[in-house]
């Protein structure tokens, strides 16, 4: 609904039934409206700015103060004919007219009763038709169905209002003391922010209960609006709130470090620094850590990246770029280690001895026996490279992994697998 209603007369049954059965002229003045719609009853403001409206508002407001007021097809058109227009309208009665400012004029209109234009009389300097009545279906006073939807119009209404902070609290007062039905559909749907085209539509309805039924959609769907709307800001404001504070206990905390005479921050990236200036990754693989080390000195600590991007960070200087060990394969050696280390399993012994001598014959076969050419061969011809130790726990698949390392002179890393 829209935020400006200023004025809200409160119209009963009788004075509904007194309105509508004023006398409707067979011509009247036509002044076009661009962007709204009257309903009978309502009470706008309407500003006055083209020279036939101008003269139209003049002359009538000096005589019976009686128009037509009918919205146009579309509101670009400066100087619009009657096909510009809808065909129903309503009979206004000229309140007052104030001359503004800026020039312009200012007429308060009100509502009076609705009509067809049937035919053209005259276009200048005004535009003038011939007119008949355009009257609603009459509505028993104990129909359950439209009472009840009109109930449901104006507690919705009522809702809106106080849940709206740009609409003043004043039209629920308003909304709650109107008796006439068909003016409280009039002066709910005149403030409802539609299309020209649907107000319209509900002007020209002539059946009370179906346009009460769609008055009552429309402020079903407003209001789930307003809700989430509610809903949105509320969390936007939980969540300023949130970062807010953060970033006061951020400070807080950086001004207690700079008195103690530390920055956390700068430490972690000196550590960071001197760790990868001592690692052996190729160009791209310092481009990328450089790259993303940069990243990191944007992030706010308080940010749930920040963590995440550390733990990347440590991570890339914690692996061993580069770095090899060069494999003992001295059979001898490792047959007693392995017979220190444990004692029988015997077929298990020989298969990791077989192994060992597999390995210790392609190195032989590489020529300088680089650790190099080593690792090149077996990622050309991977046969022998894994040893599958399968067995219930206990049995020394973990123990005989551990004496394999140190055979070869490895380093022993164990990695458990769920599952």
């Amino acid at each position: 609904m829209q935020g400006e209603a200023e004025f809200i007369p409160l119209l009963t049954p009788e004075d509904e039934e007194s309105m509508n059965r004023e006398v409707l002229p067979k011509t009247l003045p036509i002044l076009p409206l661009r962007n709204a719609v009257l309903f009978p009853g309502v009470v706008i403001p309407i500003t006055v700015g083209r020279d036939k409206s101008i003269a139209l508002i003049r002359e009538y407001y000096k005589k019976g103060r009686t128009i037509g007021v009918v919205a146009q097809r579309d509101a670009n058109i400066e100087d619009p004919e009657f096909a510009d227009l809808f065909e129903v309208g309503t009979m206004a009665y000229i309140i007052k007219t104030l001359q503004m400012p800026d020039g312009n004029t200012t007429a308060i209109l009100q509502g009076k009763r609705r009509f067809r234009m049937t035919k053209p009389v005259s276009s200048d300097p005004f535009l003038i038709s011939e007119v008949e009545a355009y009257n609603e279906d009459k509505v028993p006073r104990n129909n359950r169905t439209y009472n009840a939807t009109i109930s449901s119009v104006k507690d919705l209404a009522i809702q809106i209002v106080r849940k709206s902070p740009s609409i003043p609290s004043e039209a629920a007062f308003a909304i709650g003391n109107i008796e006439s039905p068909t003016f409280l559909l009039n002066f709910i749907t005149s403030n409802l922010n539609l299309e020209i085209s649907e107000k319209q539509r509900l002007l020209e309805s002539v059946n009370p209960t179906r346009r009460a039924q769609d008055v009552l959609t429309i402020l079903s769907k407003e209001i789930q609006v307003v809700d989430l709307k509610t809903e949105i800001q509320n969390k936007v404001k939980v969540e300023l709130d949130k970062q807010q504070r953060d970033y006061m206990l951020h400070q807080q905390m950086k001004t207690i470090q700079e008195e103690l005479g530390g920055d956390p921050n700068k430490e972690i990236l000196n550590e960071l620094y001197t760790k990868a200036a001592k690692m052996k990754w190729s160009p791209e693989v310092a481009e990328v850590f450089h790259r993303e080390l940069k990243k990191f000195q944007r992030m706010h600590q308080a940010s749930a990246e920040f963590t995440i991007q550390l733990n990347y960070l440590e991570t890339m200087v914690a692996l061993p770029w580069n770095v090899f060990t060069h494999d003992n394969l001295d059979l001898n050696r490792a047959r007693q280690i392995l017979d220190a280390d444990h004692y029988g399993l015997d077929d298990v012994k020989e298969r990791i001895i077989e192994f060992l001598a597999v390995r210790k014959l392609r190195k032989e076969r590489s020529g300088n026996g680089s650790e190099k050419q080593d690792i090149d061969d077996i990622h050309k011809n991977r046969e022998g490279v894994i040893l599958c130790f399968i067995g219930p726990p206990g049995v020394g698949k973990t123990s005989l992994g551990r004496s394999i390392a140190k055979a070869l002179g490895r380093k022993f890393i164990r990695i458990s697998l769920g599952g």
